[in-house]
């Protein structure tokens, strides 16, 4: 995904702990070219990758409620406007009480001994990329299901 997604796109991932939103965004931030080591945010809240392809901006709001997420003033990241346009990541992003245009949600759980994930796409929104996405999942034998 980090070497198909543009600048300006919005992950909202969702799901309980040890479910892999950071091994996601670790994932994400290799496909973009990031070489840095990619922590999870828990206790400074935002991490900023500015060395790949495009800025990542990764986000948990994990010890936040919804008050407290909402004066992190996230559209300053997906609206482009005072940062530099990048993916934003946001880890626990049920805690928001605003959330951008066409964002993809992607919600990770338990599967066995494995992960199970469930992507929400927004319709029509840059559909080359997640037909390139879908067959590149397919290649690796994980089951791809439109709704």
């Amino acid at each position: 995904m980090g070497q198909r997604l543009s600048a300006g796109t919005v992950l909202l991932l969702s799901g309980p702990l040890g479910s892999g939103k950071t091994t996601f965004t670790q994932g994400l931030g290799a496909g973009l070219g990031i070489t840095q080591t990619i922590d999870s945010p828990t206790f400074t809240l935002i991490n900023e990758y500015l060395t790949g392809r495009v800025p990542l901006y990764h986000v948990d709001l994990y010890r936040l409620d919804k008050a407290g997420a909402d004066r992190l003033y996230l559209e300053t990241y997906w609206d482009g406007e005072e940062m530099e346009p990048g993916i934003l990541v946001i880890e626990w992003a049920e805690r928001l009480q605003y959330l951008p245009d066409s964002p993809i949600s992607l919600g990770l759980n338990y599967a066995g001994v494995g992960r199970c994930a469930e992507m929400h796409w927004p319709m029509g929104w840059h559909n080359e990329v997640w037909n390139e996405l879908k067959e590149i999942l397919k290649s690796d034998a994980v089951l791809v299901n439109e709704v």
